[in-house]
């Protein structure tokens, strides 16, 4: 008896083993020419691991905003959707437990812009396969009761059925949301006077294998998957060994991954420039001046870029995230080769001080970096270099002769660039948009970097910078030329000052801020780098010896936002409009959706915030960028 319990034990055991991996993880799905992929491998663990950063919508004291907000996407987007599938989403909400995936294929495509890559969507519903088989037959009777178009084929033995339908509700509804409930335009033709886009027919591509749903623009896409998963010999994109290089060096234990294949998308990129280059040529209207686009694509160094990935990671102590680029450093050249960060010391300097809003580190050679952006300026146009480097031979010879600009001042760099950024003075706009900043350069010699900007500074002003005593040291005021104030439309002042201390030249444009640095060995409060948790999480980015350290003080940055938010909804929608929705979220139907006189006191929701760093590293691999978010001690279990 013992024996057959322990039997039975094992053999549950073995059946929910071969349960849980009965889908094949995306790469060993998608084909070989896949140009881009996005997947969760499990979405019950992803979603458990980010519900306490989710738990801000659900809080009491946003429900007037958050209920706003779901009721008009819901009028907006939701039900025009249903009512143009003929479906209901909430049907569909408790299918997502495994593996979902979205993917981009080439399927030929080469940049023609009559032909489109492939899209293809996997879901594994685990144990929910009567349940997704239930739901997708009702939603094919309710389409032919409906009368509108479908088509059903068999595919390996697994039934495909296709959707067609025109997608005017849903167009109504993008174009209520993002355009002003104006319909988009295009270009008049003789088949349609008006410019008015006509409705254009989709298709909808759709079967169920086992647990897993598959859900496609074309049903070819669908049996691309259908053949992997019966075990056809045909290349997989788990075959790439860009992918695989990729996969496991950053997604063995990801939450969540995206994975882009780069050449075949620049290729189609510097093909297109190509033809639209002979094109101007042949019309004789290309400017002698400018580079040939197509030209700097190699330049730039876009061709050595094998992959970009990003890389999510949720676990009980917070959330990181790794974007990479894979530009190997033994071909990395043009704008790539510029990101070459010295594996040195970037952590908060002492004179920091931990009430900071944002600070970053950058160690990067600088006459080094100048020599890069002189090689890469020469090979884009020969023109362009020879102008910028009279402008910097001219440069303040009208106050010294003997004066020589790229000598002075780039040969005085060092390899330390140090942003501090204080918290603004108020919730206003004109000071969320112009904190406290200060800029510090190292140097060598910084009192000859400083006098060499006031010499130089007559590219960008007439007049020499005034001088004035500071603690012994000597502060220069440069005079710009006037800002508008935003809200009144008057123009203000516009001065910077610097001055050299302590191995570095030190620039503001505020007053206050440049004499808080010039006075900060007399004694200085908490340091930044004394921060509690800030070690810790640093060490999720990589450290603070990568080269690049960036901190941010969620807490203070999203405290004002929220209050500006709150206090003047009109001017804030105004200033933080979306690109191409004209002058803010009121032009827009989204201004129904975000009432920002909603939101509550930004103490009500203090607790879902932190601070967050980041890391960026050059490898012989690639270029990293690492971002984490610690979990505010409030919603730790």
């Amino acid at each position: 008896m013992r024996h057959l319990k322990l039997f039975l034990t094992l053999a549950g055991l073995c059946a929910a083993l071969a349960a849980t991996a009965a889908t094949p993880p995306a790469e060993k799905l998608l084909p070989a020419d896949t140009l881009g992929v996005f997947t969760v491998p499990d979405w019950d663990q992803a979603a458990a691991a980010y519900r306490p950063a989710l738990e801000i919508w659900r809080d009491p004291a946003l429900k007037p905003f958050t209920d706003k907000f779901t009721e008009q996407f819901k009028a907006e987007i939701i039900v025009p959707l249903e009512r143009e599938l003929g479906i209901k989403l909430a049907d569909y909400a408790d299918l997502v437990h495994g593996q979902l995936t979205v993917a981009v294929l080439q399927n030929g495509w080469r940049g023609e812009p009559a032909k489109n890559p492939g899209v293809i969507v996997l879901l594994d519903t685990k144990d929910k396969s009567d349940q997704l088989k239930k739901t997708l037959a009702d939603l094919k009777k309710k389409w032919t009761d409906g009368g509108k178009q479908l088509k059903t084929e068999k595919l390996r033995d697994v039934e495909v059925t296709t959707l067609v339908f025109t997608g005017d509700e849903l167009s109504k509804s993008f174009d209520n949301a993002f355009n002003g409930g104006k319909p988009r335009k295009k270009k008049p033709s003789a088949s349609d006077a008006d410019g008015v886009m006509p409705p254009k027919k989709n298709t909808l591509a759709i079967a169920q294998s086992g647990p897993l749903l598959l859900l496609s623009d074309a049903p070819a896409n669908i049996e691309k998957i259908l053949a992997r998963q019966s075990g056809s010999s045909e290349g997989s994109l788990a075959e790439d060994p860009v992918f695989e290089a990729n996969r496991a060096a950053l997604f063995r234990d990801a939450t969540g991954f995206l994975w882009v294949n780069v050449r075949p998308l620049v290729e189609a990129l510097e093909r297109n420039l190509k033809l639209s280059a002979t094109a101007t040529e042949e019309g004789g209207q290309a400017n002698p001046l400018m580079p040939n686009p197509a030209t700097l694509i190699p330049l730039l160094g876009l061709k050595e870029i094998k992959s970009l990935a990003l890389h999510l990671h949720a676990s009980s102590s917070g959330w990181l995230v790794n974007f990479f680029i894979g530009a190997p450093e033994s071909t990395r050249r043009g704008l790539f080769k510029l990101l070459a960060f010295e594996a040195k010391d970037s952590a908060p300097p002492s004179f920091i001080p931990a009430d900071t809003a944002k600070f970053q580190r950058l160690r990067i050679d600088g006459s080094k970096t100048w020599a890069n952006i002189e090689t890469l300026l020469g090979q884009i146009s020969p023109q362009m270099k020879g102008m910028v480097a009279m402008s910097m031979a001219a440069a303040g010879k009208d106050r010294d002769e003997n004066f020589d600009l790229k000598k002075e001042l780039i040969g005085n760099l060092g390899n330390d660039v140090v942003v501090w950024q204080k918290i603004p003075r108020s919730a206003a706009l004109e000071d969320i948009g112009a904190p406290p900043t200060l800029i510090l350069v190292g140097s060598p010699a910084a009192d000859k970097l400083a006098q060499a900007v006031r010499t130089g500074s007559s590219l960008t002003s007439p007049e020499l910078p005034k001088e004035r005593e500071f603690l012994g040291r000597k502060i220069f005021t440069l005079k710009l030329p006037p800002k508008v104030n935003p809200k009144t439309g008057r123009p203000v002042e516009n001065n910077f000052q610097f001055a050299a201390s302590g191995g570095y030249l030190a620039l503001s444009s505020d007053t206050a801020m440049l004499e808080e640095y010039l006075r900060s060995k007399e004694g200085a409060a908490k340091p930044l780098a004394e921060l509690a948790g800030l070690r810790e999480a640093a060490q999720q980015v990589g450290g603070t010896s990568t080269g690049w350290f960036i901190y941010e003080n969620q807490i203070e940055t999203m405290r004002l936002l929220f209050e500006a938010a709150r206090t003047d909804p009109k001017a804030f929608d105004q200033a933080f409009s979306l690109p191409g929705a004209g002058a803010g979220l009121g032009d827009t139907g989204l201004k129904k959706w975000m009432d920002f006189s909603l939101l509550p006191p930004f103490e009500k929701i203090a607790k879902y915030f932190s601070f967050t760093v980041s890391a960026g590293s050059a490898t012989a691999d690639g270029i990293h960028f690492k971002a984490y978010s610690p979990l505010p001690p409030s919603l730790k279990k």
